[in-house]
């Protein structure tokens, strides 16, 4: 069968060198996220706001505008979107009994405004992971990784002399994280491009070697572990899909569930040389963290503590319910596990939800075929394994991240291209 190329506006569409113009800068502003977080670890929110605006103001000016609007409301009366709409409206809720309001609703905001922003984008129906945008993709998260790399073998030199930046080496532990999450989609679209040249196939192989490279110089354990159940996960779907479906949902059911007792069942089953193999504040002081925010959701697991009160949980009344020798690490601004850190601030009515969200999405993807669904998939199992031991829940640089990496999987329009 013949391959031929598809437009990337509708054929009914002839876009104006404004639209045109738009539509490329909101683009170059996702294709420029990964170096934006190299050089700081926090603006992925920031591209992603530029993308949206750029996409949105496009749309706005197309023939199409309605259709964004009708987009927009498809995606929000989905099961999946009104059960991630019905956890937002109970987050907001929870930060009634919060000791901090102020802080806590800087946190939702923190969290809303990313999801907000990916939501714009595809809904605007201006975003395409054209060919040419994924091989940009990939040449700046290995650009970024090649940068990373160099600081840290040189003991971040290069800041020191411009005097910019913390001049520690775990600033690039989101630069990392950001990579592997990011490569997931642009790999599997390199891979499968019609008529996919041997250039882009071996782009795709540099770009997995580049992020492999960086999680195993980077101080951050999350992001090596992010590869390996990546790969894994990967691997089996593609053979095994239904089984590892199966495996991926079952393990998720039960880390959500079991999260209180995480710092209960590590001390008691983690071997120690094991443990001994990592750094402190990845081994036992984390440990030690899950122990604490453990004590606290058993003594409020119906309602917790209020969105955002991890931040200063140790100021919060229910402190009083844990344990002297662990009230003291309440203190660290977050349990570095999301399934717990749900558990302590929404309850279990938030923890109820975002499983039902998760198992949701996880249904949708077993409707896909095995090619394409195995990389998704290994993603979802990939940033739940990395925010079960890494970073704060709702940091919107993560949230960022995560709307980024489905944007540019674009499931139905890798699939048209597939098929064109």
């Amino acid at each position: 069968m013949s391959q031929t190329r598809r437009p990337d506006y509708p054929e009914t569409e002839n876009p104006t060198g404004a639209v045109v113009g738009l539509s490329t800068a909101g683009q170059v502003a996702l294709v420029l996220l990964p170096v934006a977080m190299w050089l700081a670890n926090r603006s992925a929110p920031l591209m992603l706001g530029i993308a949206a605006l750029a996409f949105v103001l496009a749309a706005a000016m197309s023939p199409q505008a309605g259709g964004m609007t009708a987009r927009l409301r498809r995606m929000l009366t989905t099961p999946l979107g009104l059960t991630l709409a019905a956890f937002l409206a109970w987050a907001l809720v929870s930060i009634l009994w919060s000791h901090d309001r102020h802080g806590s609703l800087r946190a939702w905001g923190e969290l809303v405004l990313p999801v907000g922003l990916t939501l714009a984008i595809a809904a605007s129906g201006r975003f395409a992971p054209r060919p040419a945008w994924l091989r940009g993709l990939a040449l700046a998260i290995i650009l970024a990784c090649v940068l990373s790399i160099i600081e840290l073998v040189s003991g971040l030199s290069q800041r020191a002399a411009l005097g910019i930046g913390k001049q520690f080496g775990f600033v690039f532990n989101r630069p990392a994280i950001t990579a592997v999450v990011l490569a997931v989609p642009v790999v599997h679209g390199l891979w499968w491009l019609p008529e996919a040249r041997w250039s882009d196939r071996l782009l795709a192989v540099v770009l997995a070697l580049a992020v492999a490279a960086l999680a195993l110089k980077s101080e951050s354990a999350s992001a090596r572990l992010g590869v390996a159940v990546c790969v894994i996960c990967w691997l089996l779907a593609a053979c095994l899909p239904r089984l590892t479906m199966t495996a991926v949902a079952a393990a998720f059911v039960v880390t959500m569930a079991m999260a209180p007792m995480l710092g209960i069942a590590a001390t008691n089953w983690l071997p120690s040389q094991i443990l001994n193999r990592f750094a402190v504040m990845t081994g036992q002081a984390r440990i030690d963290i899950w122990v604490s925010f453990g004590e606290l959701v058993r003594a409020s697991p119906l309602c917790g503590a209020g969105f955002g009160t991890s931040a200063t949980m140790h100021l919060h009344s229910l402190a009083n319910a844990v344990s002297p020798e662990h009230r003291q690490l309440l203190a660290v601004g977050h349990p570095h596990d999301m399934p717990l850190q749900a558990w302590a601030e929404t309850g279990v009515i938030g923890v109820g939800l975002l499983t039902l969200a998760g198992l949701l999405l996880l249904l949708r993807l077993r409707r896909q075929p095995a090619a394409e669904m195995a990389p998704r998939l290994a993603l979802f199992a990939g940033a739940f394994a990395i925010s079960v031991v890494g970073h704060g829940a709702w940091q919107g640089w993560w949230i960022a991240v995560l709307g980024g990496a489905i944007l540019w999987f674009g499931s139905s329009e890798l699939r048209g291209l597939r098929r064109a």
